[in-house]
């Protein structure tokens, strides 16, 4: 604090006013003046400039406000601070001007900045008041159309661009205008024509989907609904366990789903589960017609997966479940066995799209503790 009143004593303040001339100085300022030149000029008397429009406000018509207010908003738009341009050609389109040329140069301006500001149906909405005062209003036209480009309505575009061409037949604008409004226009029909190729297809690919699975007798899973009253059963907490053949999401939980290769066999995404070590593995495109054993030669090979310490998750150490949820029992299943053919057992419902298995090692401590209690059933 010391050091701060020492440099404040010793450093000159840099505004201050100058020893040599502060009279002449003391008298620029207005509250101190002792005489006010007859013509104020704004560049040399800005504050007395400023005083006097104060002052005289009242004494200026309603259009003389609003080209005041306008001039305001030209001079926030060229900083581009459009929010406040807005607001300046708001205040003066309220004095309603009867000058109506003032009017429609305070709305086309007031387009500009919500069109800068991104605001396209506001833009779009003053351009079309301005229009409809003087209908020949070029900057209205162009904004216009150009505000109908950025909402993607382009036969809007085109009839707004035939208007002005028919006022202004030769102008460079108008003419770019509509070239480009027209070339927008036949890329959007084009889309929506692919679009809607696409999604047929995709209808198509979906209806000979679901065909191939119920020809199989497969059964999927509705999904669970969820309860609308505290009062709802506990069997629609859980979902229906009748056969739904809207219960094939168009996102699997894996992100994979179900499809048909050219052969006609069906490849499903199928979850093994480990419970012993808490781990999963995952198989995004199991063929129906291959059996388990296939897929666990591989994936317990050479290369053993890193949880496994013991080293006991062999093929041939390995028994393969699925359970029964809605009686809460297990159906033990021979490796060999085709994954088409367990799929189409009566009791097995794919929940989510994807088919899971429960593997255990047999004989483990855990393949007792783990089974223990439980019903099961042989395929």
């Amino acid at each position: 604090m010391d050091a701060f009143i020492d440099r404040f004593r010793t450093e000159k303040y840099a505004n201050a006013f100058n020893p040599d001339n502060w009279e002449e100085e003391f008298e620029k300022v207005p509250m101190f003046a002792s005489s006010v030149p007859d013509v104020i000029d704004p560049k040399t008397h800005p504050e007395l400039a400023c005083i006097q429009a104060i002052i005289h406000d009242d004494d200026k018509t309603p259009d003389e406000k609003a080209i005041g207010l306008k001039d305001e908003g030209n001079a926030y738009f060229k900083e581009k601070n459009y929010k406040k341009a807005v607001v300046s050609y708001t205040a003066g389109l309220k004095f309603n001007c009867d000058d109506q040329d003032i009017n429609v140069i305070l709305l086309t301006n007031r387009a500009a900045a919500h069109f800068y500001l991104g605001n396209m149906r506001s833009a779009l909405n003053d351009a079309v008041a301005a229009k409809k005062i003087k209908p020949d209003h070029l900057k209205a036209l162009v904004r216009g159309i150009q505000c109908c480009m950025e909402l993607r309505n382009h036969a809007e575009a085109l009839q707004w661009c035939e208007e002005g061409l028919k006022l202004h037949p030769t102008d460079k604008k108008l003419l770019e205008l509509r070239t480009n409004a027209d070339k927008q226009k036949r890329a959007a029909e084009r889309d929506a024509r692919k679009a809607m190729v696409k999604e047929k297809k995709g209808r198509g690919q979906k209806e000979a989907l679901l065909a191939a699975i119920k020809e199989r007798g497969i059964k999927l899973l509705k999904p669970a609904k969820r309860p609308k009253h505290s009062s709802d059963s506990e069997d629609e907490e859980r979902g229906s366990s009748e056969p739904g053949w809207d219960g094939l999401p168009s996102q699997e939980a894996t992100g994979y789903r179900v499809f048909i290769d050219e052969q006609g066999s069906l490849h499903w995404p199928v979850l093994f589960l480990y419970p012993e070590h808490q781990q999963t593995d995952f198989i995004s495109a199991f063929c129906e017609a291959s059996s388990f054993l296939d897929h666990l030669v591989v994936m317990f090979g050479e290369e053993l997966p890193p949880w496994d310490s013991d080293r006991k998750y062999l093929p041939q150490n390995l028994q393969l479940f699925f359970e029964d949820f809605e009686k809460e029992s297990l159906y033990q299943v021979n490796l060999e066995t085709p994954l088409l053919q367990v799929l189409q057992h009566k009791r097995y419902f794919i929940k989510a799209g994807s088919p899971s298995f429960i593997i255990l090692v047999k004989g483990s401590s855990f393949y007792k503790q783990y089974l223990e209690g439980k019903k099961l059933y042989p395929l």
